[in-house]
């Protein structure tokens, strides 16, 4: 698999497992009860993830840059997506413009050179 894709890969699980980190106080009761655990265990899972996707990202594209805006975006995409499919919450004009933006800097630092 290529730097590349390892590098979003992990940036899609950290910014899912973020998802879950901030916003299971709204699903689950002891999320809500257990901030301190929660960010103790899970940040450091989520940390780990995003390290080594900005050092995959880094030996992918060759400067930090590219790699920030790619975790970034995924990170826009990610959160609309979840919000959307577990939280019930519609994708407005605003979120879908946001989401295209963010769908245009992935691509511009992926192809352009």
């Amino acid at each position: 698999m290529s730097k590349l894709a390892i590098s979003a890969a992990l940036f899609l699980m950290g910014q899912t497992l973020i998802w879950f980190q901030v916003n299971g106080q709204f699903l689950w009761p002891w999320f809500k009860r257990n901030p301190l655990i929660l960010s103790l265990i899970g940040g450091t899972i989520i940390s780990y993830s995003f390290i080594i996707a900005t050092e995959y990202a880094v030996e992918h594209f060759g400067v930090l840059w590219p790699g920030r805006f790619l975790g970034f975006s995924l990170g826009i995409i990610t959160y609309a997506f979840l919000t959307w499919w577990i939280m019930g919450e519609g994708i407005t004009y605003k979120t879908a413009v946001s989401l295209f933006l963010s769908m245009g800097i992935i691509c511009v630092q992926l192809f352009w050179k």
